[in-house]
């Protein structure tokens, strides 16, 4: 015989409603209370009907997650998981499931927004990027639902994000190498169409003029944020007849590669070259030698979207809230800065 929530109720000695509460997550019910009926409802068997419930509440406790059009760098790079590992724990501590939606294009990109907000399947959504003249944004002021953005929109948009200040830090990365007496000093840049990687382009822009560096464009090199785009780049760098002595790479895989692409030219790290990388993913410190990377607090990055998205989501108010979450920039021996 399947059980119910009556017998939920009568096994934790509290009422058909305070189970209710306790599957819908509710704030005043008391940790041990909920330990208790948890605790009920999984010793007789008891599965919630939670379509039923979104039905009735007109909620489906669905926070949608829309993966960028590009798949190969969400699955490749280590900050992706790293941000998606933040949302999830909030997102499991606040009782909502994730849905996650894939695509291979930015119109598609389009039109996953788009059946998010109209098909009733989710509560708010999260974006993971954003772009120059970013189509999404246009849906989100076309169609108010509750969402939030980690970067920053391209213009000012009401819309509520979570960011680090990437100017500051890859300013900071930069002048980091002028004062280790560098001056030729290359950049590896994700896609330009990302306001991220302009906004750390920009960075090292300022470095340079205040240092009265002159600016060489045959120094910048964008790409895909993969590790074959640092390899690419840097093997371009090194080419050149007055090759940079250092480099900044606005993401870690892109570091990755260009010490690869290095040490198979022949180029020693960072006695002949240095390297800094974005991100501070984990393998900065296993890669030989260890990354000097800018440690962008990633999981934090995705904890508060997630918490800004909920408070919307619970409000039922859209904000137009932001949050700079800051950054750190961990020396480690590829620069060559090491004390």
């Amino acid at each position: 015989m399947t059980a119910t929530i009556k017998d939920v109720a009568a096994r934790a000695g509290v009422s058909p409603s305070t189970v209710s509460r306790v599957i819908s997550n509710h704030p005043r019910i008391s940790e041990k209370t909920k330990r208790e009926v948890r605790a009920a409802m999984e010793e007789l068997g008891y599965h919630p009907n939670m379509l039923a419930r979104s039905l009735a509440k007109k909620s489906s406790d669905a926070i949608g997650v829309l993966i960028p059009s590009t798949t190969e760098e969400f699955f490749m790079n280590p900050f992706f998981p790293e941000v998606l590992r933040g949302i999830t724990d909030v997102a499991k501590r606040e009782g909502y499931d994730l849905l996650l939606s894939t695509s291979d294009s930015g119109k598609e990109d389009v039109r996953s927004l788009t059946r998010m907000i109209h098909g009733k399947r989710v509560d708010g959504v999260l974006l993971l990027s954003s772009r120059m003249q970013d189509p999404l944004m246009q849906v989100l002021q076309e169609n108010p639902f509750p969402a939030t953005l980690i970067g920053r929109p391209e213009i000012n948009l009401p819309i509520s994000w979570v960011n680090n200040n990437n100017v500051e830090a890859c300013y900071q990365a930069t002048r980091h190498l002028i004062g280790l007496g560098h001056k030729r000093i290359g950049f590896l840049g994700g896609d330009e169409t990302f306001v991220v990687t302009r906004d750390r382009l920009q960075g090292y822009h300022q470095a340079l003029d205040e240092a009265g560096i002159p600016q060489d464009r045959r120094l910048m090199f964008a790409s895909s944020f993969v590790e074959q785009g640092g390899y690419l780049g840097m093997t371009r760098l090194l080419a050149l007849p007055d090759r940079p002595s250092a480099v900044v790479a606005s993401d870690d895989l892109l570091a990755f590669g260009a010490m690869r692409a290095a040490g198979e030219l022949g180029y020693r790290i960072p006695e002949d070259i240095a390297v800094v990388g974005f991100n501070n993913v984990r393998l900065t410190e296993m890669s030989n030698p260890s990354l000097t990377s800018v440690d962008v607090q990633i999981y934090e990055l995705g904890v508060t979207a997630a918490n800004l998205l909920i408070e919307q989501m619970r409000g039922g108010v859209l904000m137009d809230k932001h949050v700079i979450v800051p950054t750190q920039m961990v020396i480690r021996n590829s620069c060559g800065g090491r004390k």
